[in-house]
């Protein structure tokens, strides 16, 4: 059994769960999100909560369970709660500033990188003298929020000799050793 399926999904306060069919919408105070779930796959709602179950236990329909029911538990959060991700630039003139949805990234090379961002995600930057930048992504839908910061940080990863890069906040990065004498 999937054990990430079978656990239920308490619905939040304030929280609303239709489902018609395969596709399953979820509102909150944040927004709304919908998701269309695989063949077979079936969800019920009884005492607050939401109870995925699956019509075989082949590996496939056992993968799918746990899928669905991490992506309806992230829906529920997001609408209710929503997600963040923080990105630190390491570097020496690295910066970076937004006009809207528009983030102006300074990484080292002969030009800046303008990056539009799509407008369900909240985008801030926070620059303190003495600290490095930070770039706070916030929206409901969790998946878009890693993509963008995915994105981003793709830019320049850190490298593993002085640290420098874009990294998460709070990421631990495994660092080499330099060149011996």
């Amino acid at each position: 059994m999937s054990r990430i399926g079978k656990s239920p999904i308490a619905i939040a306060e304030g929280v609303t769960v239709t489902i018609s069919g395969n596709l399953v919408t979820v509102k909150g105070k944040l927004g709304e999100l919908t998701q269309e779930l695989a063949n077979g796959i079936t969800v019920k709602e009884e005492e607050g909560q939401l109870i995925l179950s699956r019509p075989s236990d082949s590996k496939a329909d056992r993968a799918q369970h746990g899928l669905y029911r991490s992506l309806l538990n992230n829906m529920v959060e997001g609408v209710a709660k929503g997600w963040t991700k923080e990105l630190e630039l390491v570097g020496v003139g690295y910066r970076a500033s937004n006009q809207g949805q528009k983030l102006d990234l300074a990484l080292g090379f002969s030009h800046n990188i303008v990056l539009d961002i799509a407008p369900e995600v909240k985008v801030e930057t926070v620059s303190e003298k003495g600290k490095n930048p930070i770039v706070k992504l916030s929206s409901l839908d969790k998946q878009l929020v890693g993509q963008v910061a995915a994105k981003i940080r793709g830019f320049r990863r850190p490298e593993p000799y002085k640290g420098k890069g874009i990294k998460f906040v709070g990421e631990v990065l495994r660092r080499k050793a330099g060149k011996s004498a």
